[in-house]
């Protein structure tokens, strides 16, 4: 099930080549400036391979993603992640965005389905979900490795880009969440990014389930700097627990 898509990004060379990685995490949020996102993406570069930037994160109205991918990638010289939800574009706008960022040098994606709107701070916006994520993860191989679209149109030029996809070692039951990452990996994942993991139990049951299918995983790392950023987690952020044994110690 290895995907035999070429390492088109440093991301998927470093890890095509064995070497354990970091990736980082930027997030664009309501703002028409880019300075805290660029400082940011400067003080991680020295430890990073490459920074995933957030599309919409909890369904809040944020900068679109796909411009300051380019632009730390441009001015920093970052590699970026750039994350799509299926939430908000139907299937027209996903393939507008892929081929731009394709021209813009974005070698990486990270198909996602996005949190549901009724988190967010527009409550009335509507979810589009005209493809779900395996669908997305199918458009992509069509886009990449067919040179077509859904419908099997020719796209001109090549759209060179290593498509990840996102996972919750934190479901309960996992045996869904194992088969839908399953079908992703068979229509052409290259590499897997888990949701924030506290639990080293649940992430080592994880990775033994995930083994079989032979795809590099890099498991979500979040250090708690207190007990509030703790709390919050364990109560707001869709797919994350902490241990109550963690929680408990926090307070304490």
């Amino acid at each position: 099930m290895v995907s035999k898509r070429p390492a088109y990004s440093n991301l998927m060379k470093e890890i095509r080549k064995g070497q354990f990685v970091l990736t980082g995490e930027l997030e664009p949020e309501k703002t028409t400036g880019l300075e805290e996102i660029l400082a940011s993406a400067r003080a991680m570069k020295p430890y990073v391979v490459a920074a995933n930037v957030t599309d919409n994160p909890l369904a809040m109205a944020f900068m679109n993603s796909l411009v300051p991918s380019y632009i730390v990638q441009r001015d920093v010289g970052l590699e970026t992640v750039y994350q799509m939800v299926i939430r908000d574009r139907n299937r027209l706008a996903l393939l507008s965005d892929v081929l731009a960022a394709a021209h813009l040098g974005i070698r990486n994606i990270l198909a996602i389905s996005g949190d549901h709107t009724v988190l967010g701070d527009n409550k009335g916006a509507l979810s589009v979900y005209d493809l779900d994520s395996a669908q997305f993860v199918y458009m992509l191989h069509k886009m990449v490795d067919e040179g077509t679209d859904l419908e099997g149109n020719e796209i001109h030029g090549k759209v060179p880009i290593n498509v990840g996809i996102a996972a919750n070692p934190n479901a309960d039951p996992l045996e869904p969440e194992i088969l839908k990452i399953g079908r992703k990996v068979k229509i052409g994942t290259d590499f897997i990014q888990t949701q924030t993991m506290f639990d080293i139990d649940l992430t080592k049951e994880f990775l033994k389930e995930t083994e079989r299918l032979n795809t590099p995983t890099l498991v979500g790392v979040f250090p708690l700097k207190s007990f509030g950023i703790a709390d919050f987690f364990d109560k707001y952020i869709p797919g994350v627990s902490v241990p109550k044994d963690l929680l408990a110690a926090m307070e304490k």
